[in-house]
């Protein structure tokens, strides 16, 4: 190929795949440059034109375009990742759904011999409203639209490794108070999460400023009570 043409194998690979990729719909090229129609090739054929628009690609320097698709590729492993996570947290509430279901009905034909039953079927009702509450969330965050890139606050590096670390540690429990734990962590990890999702739509600066120092107080309670002071 070098010897026929000015091109390198990888170029002429490039301008194969942009002629088949654009040749449907060659107003989403417009004026891109080589190097911006090569980015946008990371983009779902069905989702680039309107990617283009939505994100005034003509306006971004290819280094800036590179970046915005690196950061959209990666909230999309996120969103995938965190729809399996609520998935297989759905199930196992759905288990202990059942679970609990049945351990109420054997608590309440028993309810009639000792007082202790009747404090068994209040802790019951009260795990089983919880678990059930979890689910419908479960499920309507399941349902949802994925977020936009531009509301979600990426978690850290370092302390996302170390909620991957726990997470995996905890897959690994057979113990039902630990297998308890895990759902509820997990609800606290994503309940911070969507805070913060939230906090990021907060258009007034002195507004958003006020409720992020309300969480890093909350956070300094929290540490302190888990540390006994």
């Amino acid at each position: 190929m070098k010897e026929n043409v000015e091109y390198s194998q990888s170029t002429a690979n490039n301008l194969m795949q942009i002629h088949t990729e654009y040749s449907a719909n060659s107003q989403v090229l417009g004026n891109l440059s080589y190097t911006k129609a090569v980015a946008l090739l990371g983009i779902d054929a069905e989702e680039r034109e309107a990617f283009v628009q939505e994100n005034n690609v003509e306006e971004l320097s290819s280094r800036e375009l590179q970046k915005v698709i690196k950061e959209k590729q990666k909230l999309e492993k996120q969103i995938a990742q965190q729809e399996a996570d609520a998935t297989k947290e759905k199930s196992l509430l759905e288990k202990d759904i059942q679970d609990l279901e049945q351990q109420l009905e054997d608590a309440r034909e028993q309810s009639s011999d000792n007082e202790v039953s009747e404090k068994e079927i209040n802790r019951l009702t009260q795990e089983l409203a919880v678990a059930e509450s979890r689910a419908k969330q479960l499920e309507e965050n399941l349902k949802a639209k994925p977020i936009e890139a531009a509301t979600v606050e990426i978690v850290p590096e370092s302390v996302q490794k170390e909620l991957d670390q726990l997470r995996s540690k905890m897959n690994e429990a057979t113990d039902p108070a630990e297998v308890k734990f895990k759902i509820q962590f997990e609800s606290l990890v994503n309940e911070f999460n969507s805070t913060l999702e939230v906090l990021s739509e907060i258009g007034d600066s002195v507004t958003q400023s006020k409720y992020t120092n309300a969480i890093h107080k909350l956070m300094d309670k929290m540490r302190a009570t888990l540390e006994g002071e």
